[in-house]
Formats: C-alpha cells, structure tokens, sequence
C-alpha cells in the first residue's frame, strides 16, 4: 500500500543565499493530487466510479480523509458525486466543452491585453522560461508535458495580468481547463504548430502589443469549436 510521506519544498531568497522552504501537505491533499494525476493523464478514464473503501485501501489513508480528497476534485470539477451512488470520474460533454472554450477565451484574452500593457523585462523573462518549458516538452514528443507546459504558461499570463479577481476565477475552473487542454492537443497532434501559436502570443505580450495579444488568445481558442462538434457527434 502507497504511504503518504512526501514533504514538498520551495526555494526562497534570503539576502543572496537560496533557503528551502517546508510547505506543509496535509493528506487529503496529497491523495487528491494523486488522483487528480491520474484523470488528467487517462489512468483513471470518465466514468471510473471511485470507491472510498477502495481508494483508503490503496493508499493507506482513512476513508475520511479519500472523502475530503474527492470532495476537492468535485470542486474542481473533475469529479462527480452522484446521491446514493458515490463518485464518478467527470468527463467533458460538448456543452462542458462549448463552456470552457468561451470562458476561457474571455479569460485568457483579457489576462493577455492585461499582461501587454504593464509587461516588465522581468515578467518577460519568466514568460518566456515558460515558453521554453512547452517548446522543451515538444521537442521531447512527450504529450502530458506539452499539455502540463501549455497550461503553465497559461497560467502565468493570468498571473502577471495583475487583476486579483480574474485569477480567482481563474483558479475556478483551472483543472477543468486542464482537462479540455488535454482533449484539445489530442484532435490537433502537431507540436510545431502549438509551439507556434504561443510563440506568437509571448512575442505581443512581451513586445506590449496589447490588442495582437488579445486577439492571439482569443484565436488560440478556436481548436476549442473542434472539439466541441467532435463531442457533438460522439454524443449523436
């Protein structure tokens, strides 16, 4: 049986010596980013249903503690906790899709003109290290470190936006958009291409292009209309 005894570190700054940090994990955390691993990378597949009893067995924790792990992989989405049936492994329906790809357009659109305007050379520095752990990623064919890469740098353009309250919602369905990453590069499977499109979006933003950068985000999310008329006729 799996024990849970990581302990995760940062690195922080003190004067010009590097000091690491102890982040406390409390169990249920940990349990839910395991699991939480293995839908995003298909181990466990839509419609899995997920047995306390099972999962406490696994992984050597209390029942208690799996049911405070999946009640966070329901808020997140990922998971769906069905009355007098237990959970379920959340999967992306045409209308899931429909909404994801125009709230993260809105989002990541705004995020981008924010990040253009007030862009300075050190969140550009960041920006584009984050580029260069998707191209890295790509370089290497590895498809769940390209989708870990794309929604990286995502994420960081909504964090240097500077607008509190567009990262909260952000933060919202951020797994969800993880999820409908993943199921977008797999009906789009050509890495140059994905390198390109972002390479295009941190060149305005970084330049402080603001409405190429703004219009860039929003037709990234175009690959979001093939997957919703892919789930449409799946669900015919």
């Amino acid at each position: 049986m799996a024990q849970f005894i990581r302990i995760s570190t940062r690195i922080e700054m003190k004067g010009n010596q590097p000091k690491s940090v102890i982040i406390p994990r409390s169990l249920d955390v940990q349990a839910a980013d395991v699991i939480r691993e293995q839908i995003l990378n298909g181990t466990l597949v839509p419609g899995t249903r997920l047995l306390e009893i099972n999962l406490a067995e696994q992984f050597n924790l209390s029942r208690a503690t799996i049911r405070s792990a999946l009640q966070q992989l329901t808020y997140e989405g990922l998971v769906i906790q069905l009355p007098y049936k237990g959970c379920t492994v959340s999967g992306l329906s045409s209308q899931d899709a429909w909404e994801l790809y125009t709230l993260r357009s809105a989002l990541e659109s705004l995020a981008a003109r924010l990040a253009a305007v007030a862009i300075t050379p050190s969140q550009a520095k960041e920006l584009n290290a984050a580029l260069q752990q998707l191209v890295k990623a790509a370089h290497k064919g590895s498809w769940s470190e390209v989708a870990d890469g794309d929604f990286a740098l995502h994420k960081t353009i909504i964090q240097l936006a500077g607008h509190r309250r567009l990262q909260e919602q952000y933060k919202i369905v951020e797994q969800q958009i993880r999820l409908y990453i993943i199921s977008c590069n797999a009906l789009h499977p050509d890495l140059d291409d994905i390198i390109q499109q972002h390479q295009e979006l941190v060149n305005a933003i970084c330049s402080g292009d603001a409405s190429r950068a703004e219009k860039i985000a929003q037709d990234h999310n175009t690959d979001g209309k093939a997957l919703v008329e892919h789930l449409q006729e799946i669900e015919k």
